[in-house]
């Protein structure tokens, strides 16, 4: 197992903790709160990649990213307790067993396991096929459990959303030529520190990698709701 999965898994389980906190107490009002400043240092990192170059297309993708990371904290904010569970199983579910799977199993099953070489070369069909299958059905176990298809039928997308925002950021951040979104601010004197709390201080990404699958899927089911009584 190498440092970078090391670094990831334990980032991961500290921040699930914290979030599980969060929702349980208070009606999710801390994590909320905590969501809030998420999106906030993430833009911060998305808008320092213009000390790249800031060309017209490069700051239409920047400005893109930067209303995916608002629309989120605005579904964060106007949604109920109870459904933060589906986006934690079909988003974060999909990062951890697509990438744990990817590690493990990569190649393995298909050899050219190359899904999106041009964006995201590290992607493996095995990685994404898992990922998305078992964080699928986590969220569909769920809904079968406490939930109501008529409803909440559109966090199944969940998954699928992760691995499409995933993958804008990914083009991204290749169109700018970063390899992880902090790396720019994780020498700032006065941010740089903040980075630690992502385990970005070891150069494993920052706050807008950890977050840019759930901005673009809380947005497109932001966009859903007003067109149904999902949201609550």
């Amino acid at each position: 197992m190498d440092r970078n999965f090391k670094v990831r898994v334990l980032v991961g389980v500290g921040m699930f903790v914290v979030s599980l906190l969060g929702i349980c107490a208070f009606d999710a009002v801390p994590f909320k709160i905590m969501y809030a400043i998420f999106s906030l240092v993430a833009m911060i990192e998305l808008f320092s990649f213009l000390k790249h170059g800031a060309t017209a297309p490069r700051v239409a993708l920047v400005i893109l990213e930067a209303v995916f990371l608002i629309c989120g904290a605005i579904f964060v904010a106007r949604t109920s307790q109870q459904y933060f569970w589906y986006i934690i199983l079909g988003v974060p579910g999909y990062d951890v067993f697509a990438y744990f799977f990817g590690k493990s199993i990569g190649g393995k099953i298909f050899k050219k396991s190359r899904p999106f070489p041009k964006i995201s070369k590290n992607k493996t069909w095995e990685g994404t096929i898992f990922g998305l299958l078992i964080s699928i059905l986590m969220v569909v176990a769920l809904m079968a459990t406490r939930g109501d298809f008529k409803t909440d039928w559109m966090y199944l997308l969940c998954s699928p959303l992760a691995l499409l925002g995933d993958l804008f950021e990914s083009y991204v951040k290749r169109k700018f030529k970063v390899k992880d979104s902090n790396e720019i601010i994780i020498h700032d004197k006065w941010l740089g520190w903040v980075e630690i709390l992502v385990g970005g201080s070891e150069g494993h990404g920052g706050f807008l990698d950890r977050s840019d699958s759930a901005a673009f899927t809380m947005t497109v089911l932001l966009i859903i709701s007003y067109f149904t009584t999902s949201l609550r």
